[in-house]
């Protein structure tokens, strides 16, 4: 794959140094903050003719109204990169720790959680 970009993360130093396959190097600092990453469990995706919104957002049980954690906006070009790059990354996963198990009739997103209700 041409240009394909390379990322190795150093968290000693906080960096994430990144080089294409011709050799360019990219240095991108990663504050501790960000690294800690936000937890997500549900992605709302819209678009214009010119960009994509992804909505990174965070359901929680007995919780009525979920809260979006985190929005990155992306242009069409680049939310292609993504779903590429994404998909490689599943199949890398599948290939070392076996098929990611997709539920049948999970159709959208679930909007309730199965269990018994928390109690405080």
């Amino acid at each position: 794959m041409k240009g394909r970009l390379i990322v190795s993360l150093l968290f000693k130093q906080k960096k994430i140094m990144a080089k294409t396959e011709n050799e360019n190097q990219i240095d991108i600092e990663l504050s501790e903050e960000i690294a800690e990453g936000i937890y997500s469990n549900l992605a709302i995706i819209s678009h214009s003719n010119a960009e994509f919104v992804v909505d990174f957002v965070r359901m929680l049980p007995g919780v009525p109204k979920a809260k979006v954690k985190s929005r990155i906006v992306l242009t069409p070009q680049h939310a292609k990169r993504l779903l590429l790059a994404l998909g490689e990354n599943i199949n890398k996963y599948e290939d070392i720790f076996g098929n990611i198990e997709m539920h049948e009739g999970q159709q959208g997103f679930p909007m309730n959680f199965s269990g018994p209700m928390g109690e405080a």
